[in-house]
């Protein structure tokens, strides 16, 4: 896990409380590889933002290397869950910004999705090569491959949960969190930066329910 994250974990633990169990890199069984039975009344757009990154059609069952993990997953104390994903400089990318359109208002996230297609524009023309670009057969062939999956990736994870009955995933960027880490009080600037992103979606679980 990369520092930055790993320092970010470590504050979200210490946020919540031992009353939410905080778990990395895990992802529910319907997220691993969703495809149409998994998606349910998604599979139109997830099609459709497929299609967008690739001019392919996106198969009804996703290829067994197609999986995937979650960075945190929250469990309340009411067996309620939350994704949570730490987005990099290599998540901002003109692949990424396509999948973002496809968000409208009434997209349950727990993000600024406008902030962050913002981010994305300010790195356009600076996306990461090499490994971070290798091609990522079957789904995402071609130079690029793997800004295309890494994007896509990214949609499943906001648009998914809410359907299986999770809260809207939070999403956090190293940009908000840097500045946060370098401060004297970065422990309350933290809970504030958190409390803002939940307050986007619906209301936090009591934590001593």
């Amino acid at each position: 896990m990369p520092r930055l994250q790993a320092l970010f974990v470590e504050h979200l633990r210490s946020i919540l409380g031992d009353v939410v169990d905080v778990a990395e890199q895990v992802a529910p069984a319907w997220l691993l590889r969703p495809g149409r039975l998994e998606l349910g009344e998604q599979w139109p757009l997830v099609q459709r933002v497929y299609g967008s990154l690739t001019g392919m059609v996106l198969p009804e069952v996703m290829p067994p290397r197609e999986r995937r993990g979650l960075d945190v997953v929250l469990t309340y104390a009411d067996g309620t869950c939350r994704a949570v994903e730490f987005d990099e400089s290599q998540h901002f990318t003109d692949a990424r910004a396509r999948t973002l359109a496809a968000y409208n208002d009434g997209m349950p996230v727990c993000f600024d999705a406008a902030v962050w297609a913002r981010l994305c524009e300010q790195r356009h023309g600076r996306e990461p090569g090499g490994g971070f670009a290798r091609p990522r057969p079957p789904l995402f062939p071609g130079e690029g491959g793997r800004h295309r999956q890494r994007a896509f990736r990214d949609f499943l994870a906001d648009v998914v949960p809410p359907h299986h009955g999770w809260l809207p995933t939070v999403r956090i960027s190293d940009v908000e969190v840097k500045p946060i880490l370098s401060a004297v009080d970065a422990t309350p600037r933290m809970r504030a930066l958190w409390e803002s992103k939940v307050s986007l979606g619906r209301l936090e679980p009591r934590r001593g329910a």
